[in-house]
């Protein structure tokens, strides 16, 4: 599929006229915060649709419509946290569960920073190995693999006010996954909390709070490469319909994903990606997506 280049970065969706950067911003919100590989999604609409590549830059740019859909929907439980952290500061109480969740999302964000930092030239530039088609389809096996497990063998009992440090590390470790597209960030959070046991809500909940910051990283520091590689008036029209179209559907996939774990399981979303991972690597090796 052809890409598009900006000074290096990967910048397709340039090419693309509003209308189509509006439906994949659709796309993008949605199965960004499912466990579901944006990514892959990425890869495949366009090529069914017969349009060009959108580029890495667009779906890291869409971080930032994942969170604020994040923001917007779990406002009160953050609210409540930074209130409550502060309050806890200023009376040097520091064993308050409120302050400490605050400094453990800040602790699990670490892995993730310093691996987006060392691998960024290698997951953005044009042509970059890790968005082939084979590695995107086997990380989604995989992921299904490991989500399934997750679903025979662990409790789901535990609720979000009994973890601790080691779990949310554990989850922040988790997150340096997803920067191997194919594996999805809320794929890789959501299967490590369900492996400590968590409760299927609780553990999206979970996935979401300590994304939070990688998230925001992420899409102000492709945001500022954007900028560097000097993208015009008309790219940046172009990634603010997206971004826009983007949050709306965001938003909806979270109250979705949320109502499917609560009232079912995460099974629906083993066999999605297990079948996206077979026809990626079936499309592949048959020519019908290369």
């Amino acid at each position: 599929m052809a890409t598009a280049c900006t000074n290096g970065l990967d910048t397709g969706f340039v090419d693309l006229g509003y209308m189509k950067v509006a439906v994949l911003g659709v796309v993008q919100g949605i199965t960004e915060l499912l466990p579901i590989s944006s990514t892959a999604h990425m890869r495949i609409v366009p090529t069914l649709l017969g349009w060009k590549d959108p580029g890495s830059a667009f779906s890291a740019a869409m971080q930032l419509a994942a969170l604020a859909a994040v923001i917007s929907y779990f406002w009160s439980d953050i609210r409540s946290l930074a209130f409550r952290s502060i309050r806890a500061f200023q009376r040097r109480d520091f064993n308050d569960w409120s302050f400490r969740f605050v400094v453990w999302i800040g602790l699990a964000t670490v892995p993730i920073g310093l691996a987006g930092l060392f691998l960024s030239h290698t997951l953005n530039t044009c042509g970059s190995p890790l968005r082939s088609l084979p590695v995107i389809g086997l990380s989604c096996i995989v992921m299904a693999a490991l989500l399934a497990i997750a679903e025979l063998y662990c409790n789901h009992k535990r609720s979000l006010d009994h973890v601790s440090l080691t779990d949310a590390l554990i989850v922040g470790f988790a997150k340096v996954g997803a920067l191997i597209p194919g594996v999805s960030r809320s794929g890789s959070t959501l299967t490590a909390a369900l492996f400590l046991d968590l409760k299927r809500e609780e553990a999206a909940r979970f996935s979401f709070l300590l994304g939070l910051p990688a998230i925001t990283l992420a899409g102000l520091k492709e945001l500022w490469e954007l900028h560097k590689a000097h993208l015009d008036a008309h790219g940046w029209s172009m990634l603010a319909v997206g971004l826009i179209v983007a949050s709306l559907s965001a938003f909806i996939a979270i109250w979705g994903l949320l109502r499917i774990l609560e009232k079912f399981s995460a099974w629906p979303f083993v066999a999605y990606r297990a079948f996206i991972g077979f026809v990626l690597l079936i499309g592949f090796y048959t020519g019908f997506l290369a």
